[in-house]
């Protein structure tokens, strides 16, 4: 069963970590991804720009495209990268959530992809 690793966290403290820091960081990541692999679990992953590059998308009454500046959460965390894992259950998927790096510095939301067909 497919499920998601959201991974969120303050993308300003982030920003913040000196870049060797971050650079000890992105390998405790990628050895993640390698212990996803060889364990069969891996399937995809990606990493999003931050919140204050992105827009939010929305149709009005008249159904014309509106398109405003950033995100509008009220939240401390953003969303900032993803996994995707196949393994048979819930608790697979949260034990698997427990062991990335990211979830040391920000959570991670555990979602089972939509057992309905096309959804």
């Amino acid at each position: 069963m497919k499920h998601m690793l959201m991974l969120y966290a303050d993308t300003n403290v982030g920003a913040k970590i000196p870049a060797d820091e971050m650079a000890r960081w992105m390998e405790k990541m990628g050895a993640y991804q390698l212990a996803l692999e060889k364990a069969g679990a891996y399937v995809a992953h990606g990493g999003l720009a931050p919140y204050w590059d992105a827009t939010t998308v929305n149709l009005d009454a008249a159904g014309q495209m509106q398109v405003h500046d950033g995100p509008y959460a009220e939240t401390r965390e953003q969303l900032g990268g993803f996994y995707i894992i196949d393994v048979p259950d819930m608790a697979a998927a949260q034990k698997w959530a427990a062991q990335c790096p990211g979830a040391i510095w920000g959570h991670i939301e555990v979602r089972p992809f939509s057992p309905y067909p096309g959804a």
